[in-house]
């Protein structure tokens, strides 16, 4: 097709979406037309040879068109506003100034008036998508313009412009794309939108197919009311474009050659996912309602809207995927970068650096999406090294209504999904009610994640046809709403009409399709109902084959000890940089001490210890991960695992580089995020059972923040879900005087939460006991959570220091005796301790030369070693007093805990009490004075003072 000069003007704008400027685009124009006459369009050619006779060489004086705006009128009833021009050709010039502008409009602004409400409520109509606005009437219908749209140029009517802008982006499917800075996305998508008009072909087979899985959607809600009436389901009646939407998703992810997908999603529409997506027979989710197998819960399950699981699909062309349903408790939103987490596990264990073979699709819903700040920590996380998958299908089940509280009540926001504009990414609004636009949202969404590996939002809008749950009456607050509700035929029944209409679908088919479901849930209705029917038991397997969870004892110890000359070796090559490598001048002198502690010149630290501990792991083949704020450097300038050059900047991670072989080793800083990253780091584990798995805080308190996924995931998960993870936190925890926020890690929650063996609690007191258990963790088939108070002035004390021997020939000890009472000493009190405080009762035992003290430390706190706790006090004579030593105040750290399990008789033979702070409603004080003054009144009354 011939470039008209129009065209190529716009050509050169497009980037911006502004077109000619007026007198300079006349002039270049006006040059087009001197050098060849035939060159410009009929218009102009007419202008120029009519006005100045071919000889124009200055440009008229021009006042430009009005802005109807003042006018207050409406296209297309508007009256012709008054124009002055020096010609009918300049005029034009500003009219296709307009139209440029009109455009642009409705690609950023065209959602505003697009049909996405299925229920039709009113919505704003810009001013500015109205044509009036820019002078356009009635009569410019059949003016022609030059436009650029998707990715040719033409000249068209303006009725056609006007026709096609409002079909792409104002019809079912309305688009905000033009956030994006780079051109060449914006640019893919106006391609890809316009090209079609946002309108996707499909065949009979196709429509068909969605139809199909529309009645899925539909006869199991109703199945599901009509057989348990009034139970709790959470049904998606008036969203069940959510499976045809699922579907087409998953059957594009075949053709993308896509292995995996992890799937995260609140309660709402649960069970009809599980049900007609993931693979979950119906008759085990028929069994749940029926509630006949009480024996197997008794403390334990969760409500059927909970649970997880896994299936595979197989596509039309014969493609396999794997798809897991992740367990999500009711804290909405919190199973997003849990499901994150596991699918870049399943990315790193394929090896698929690239993210091309697996892909995360989370369904929200509205009210969460913006009310949830875990959205704007998971959307965080997209594009960062450490965490991106290569993009997430984000889907809103648009409700457009909370449990009670509408819109206006739940968000500052035009769209629930306005927070997801931070990244660059489209964000798509589709009624649900028009099952064609949703498939043609979804194949851009599909494409689009392929093309440039980032997130994407689909935004469907339905309605909530019951309460929040079947037993709520959502018209006591929403009498309105519910009454346009109650008048809705399904989406299956209009798609149906729509498909009758057209001819491709007759109703007797439609029909016969609904029949045949109903038929199937009422054999698997009578399986799940009869006597001889055993439910799955949801066990472990795959991956997770060979591993263990239940009680400690069940447990088998492993060896932790490493050879000495191994260790040497591995000290010394991470203390041995590159020699084109500049290290800042004090990390030299830190290599150099570490290179001492490998010629056994110098004792280990902490940080030593823990690097020979992942080194070690790394290369006996175990993945290596550890993530948290500032963790590569350490908070406390303590780990230097990543080293940046002096010069340029570029970094160095010894532990990627110690020997041939060794496993992936991955230090990185997290974002300023706890609930985020804890759940993206618990989320790997389950998927790396054979790695060990690290989070750590920048402070021990900072968890604080994320106590949901602690408390929802990564206790309970066990028992709830019969899942295990062995994510290890790492947690700076004692009290320095740093102040109420920086002392304590809030030790007792983590015991209040300890039940049936569920997590690991450790206050640890060497360097060599910290090796010991990180290795541990991982040698050893039981996995659970393990919780590590670790330290911050022990880091650097001079006593909290261990041997090479140490690594080397013995093993994690749960408790560590005092051998006082084994040398015949009259021992007349007995403190135990944890952490910290035992280097300062140490220290004050010295000082006051009381040999008849015994200080014991429980390094475990749990699973309570109540085993080697009664054996370290073999020796101590019945009746000698036995004081728990901690520097948390009395209604805190680990008191309550023992004391619930001992009283105040430990194991029958000793008095058992405590010495601890007062009780507070703080942890600790703002002032080091007072801190110290706290800390000696401790150390005094646990050797007898007042």
């Amino acid at each position: 097709m011939t470039r008209t000069p129009d065209a190529e003007q716009h050509d050169v704008d497009r980037a911006d979406g502004l077109g000619s400027q007026n007198v300079t685009f006349v002039e270049s124009i006006y040059a087009r037309y001197l050098d060849d006459p035939h060159a410009v369009s009929a218009d102009w050619k007419h202008y120029f040879d009519q006005s100045f006779d071919g000889q124009w060489t200055s440009q008229p004086s021009v006042r430009r068109v009005s802005h109807p705006e003042r006018e207050r009128s409406r296209y297309p009833e508007i009256e012709h506003p008054s124009q002055t021009t020096d010609g009918d050709g300049f005029e034009l010039a500003v009219l296709q100034e307009r139209v440029d502008q009109l455009i642009r409009n409705y690609r950023v602004r065209g959602h505003i008036i697009a049909e996405i409400d299925p229920l039709g409520q009113p919505r704003p109509r810009p001013v500015e998508l109205d044509p009036g606005y820019y002078g356009f009437t009635p009569g410019d219908d059949d003016r022609r313009f030059a436009i650029t749209l998707a990715d040719r140029e033409e000249i068209l009517p303006f009725r056609e412009i006007l026709s096609r802008l409002r079909n792409t982006y104002c019809r079912f499917i309305g688009v905000q794309f033009m956030h994006i800075d780079d051109l060449g996305v914006r640019q893919w998508l106006q391609e890809r939108m316009e090209s079609t008009q946002n309108h996707v072909e499909l065949s009979r087979v196709e429509q068909l197919r969605i139809l199909t899985r529309l009645t899925d959607a539909v006869v199991f809600e109703e199945f599901i009311q009509k057989k348990y009436l009034g139970a709790k389901s959470f049904s998606l009646e008036g969203a069940e474009s959510l499976i045809p939407l699922l579907d087409l998703a998953i059957e594009k992810a075949g053709e993308q050659d896509i292995d995996e997908i992890v799937m995260g999603m609140a309660h709402r529409g649960r069970l009809n996912v599980l049900a007609n997506i993931i693979g979950k027979h119906p008759r085990q989710i028929f069994r749940e309602f029926e509630d006949r197998d009480p024996e197997l819960h008794i403390g334990g399950g969760d409500v059927k809207y909970h649970l997880g699981y896994s299936g595979e699909w197989t596509t039309d062309a014969g493609k396999t995927i794997h798809i897991s349903l992740c367990f999500n408790p009711s804290h909405l939103e919190f199973v997003n970068p849990v499901a994150l987490g596991r699918m870049r596990a399943k990315q790193d264990r394929f090896g698929d650096i690239d993210r091309r073979r697996g892909v995360a699709i989370l369904i929200h819903g509205d009210a969460a999406f913006a009310g949830e700040g875990v959205i704007q920590e998971s959307l965080n996380l997209s594009e960062l090294p450490a965490y991106t998958t290569g993009g997430t299908i984000h889907v809103i089940v648009n409700n457009q209504l909370g449990f009670t509280t509408g819109p206006v009540q739940g968000r500052s926001s035009v769209y629930a999904t306005d927070v997801a504009k931070m990244l660059q990414i489209p964000i798509f609004h589709v009624n649900g009610e028009d099952p064609e636009a949703v498939a043609q949202v979804v194949r851009l969404a599909m494409d689009f994640r392929r093309e440039f590996a980032r997130d994407v939002v689909i935004d469907m809008y339905g309605y909530r046809r019951h309460g929040h749950n079947e037993g709520d009456e959502p018209s006591f607050t929403q009498p309105m709403l519910y009454q346009a509700i109650n008048e809705k035929a399904s989406v299956r029944i209009s798609y149906r009409d729509h498909l009758v209409s057209l001819g491709g679908v007759a109703p007797e088919e439609a029909d016969e399709i609904a029949d045949e479901r109903r038929e199937l849930l009422e054999q698997e209705l009578s399986v799940a109902r009869s006597d001889d029917y055993v439910p799955q038991k949801n066990a472990l397997g795959g991956i997770w084959s060979g591993y263990t969870g239940g009680p400690e004892r069940d447990a088998a110890d492993v060896e932790t000890g490493v050879a000495k000359e191994k260790l040497t070796s591995l000290l010394e090559t991470m203390t041995r940089p590159p020699d084109d490598f500049h290290p800042h001048k004090k990390i030299v002198r830190g290599l150099e001490l570490r290179l001492e502690m490998a010629g056994e010149k110098r004792p280990l630290d902490w940080s030593a210890a823990e690097a020979l501990a992942l080194a070690s792991l790394a290369a006996e083949g175990v993945r290596v991960r550890l993530t948290g704020q500032d963790t590569e450097r350490g908070t406390f300038s303590q780990r230097h695992a990543v080293l940046h050059d002096a010069q340029d900047g570029h970094t160095y991670v010894p532990l990627q580089h110690l020997v041939d072989g060794q496993a992936t080793v991955e230090i990185c800083n997290s974002p300023l995020s706890e609930t985020g990253v804890l759940a993206f780091e618990y989320g790997y584990s389950l998927d790396c059972p054979d790695g060990l798995v690290m989070w750590e805080a920048q402070f021990g308190d900072f968890v604080n923040a994320g106590q949901v996924i602690v408390d929802q995931f990564m206790t309970s998960a066990e028992d709830k879900w019969n899942r295990l993870s062995g994510l290890v936190l790492l947690l700076p925890h004692g009290f320095e005087g740093q102040g109420p926020e920086h002392s304590s890690a809030r030790l007792e929650r983590f015991l209040l939460l300890a039940a049936e063996d569920n997590i690991q609690v450790v206050n640890l007191t060497t360097p060599a006991q910290y090796f010991h258990c990180l290795r541990r963790q991982v040698l050893r088939k039981w996995r659970k959570p393990l919780i590590v108070m670790t330290p911050k002035s022990l880091l650097r004390h001079r006593d909290a220091v261990s041997t090479l021997e140490d690594c080397a020939a013995r093993t994690f000890e749960r408790v560590i005796p005092d051998d006082r009472p084994k040398r015949g000493e009259n021992i007349e009190r007995v403190l135990l301790c944890s952490g910290k405080i035992y280097y300062e009762l140490s220290a004050a035992r010295e000082k006051l030369k009381r040999n008849d003290v015994a200080v014991i430390r429980v390094e475990q706190l749990y699973p309570l070693p109540e085993q080697e706790l009664r054996k370290s006090l073999e020796e101590v004579s019945d009746g000698t007093k036995v004081f728990w030593v901690q520097e948390e105040p009395r209604n805190m750290g680990a008191w309550w805990f023992m004391h619930a399990h001992f009283g105040h008789n430990l194991f029958e033979r000793f008095p058992f009490d405590v010495v601890a702070r007062a009780p507070s409603a703080s942890p600790a004080t703002g002032s080091k004075t007072s801190h110290v003054m706290e800390q000696n009144q401790i150390l005094d009354e646990a050797f007898g003072g007042s």
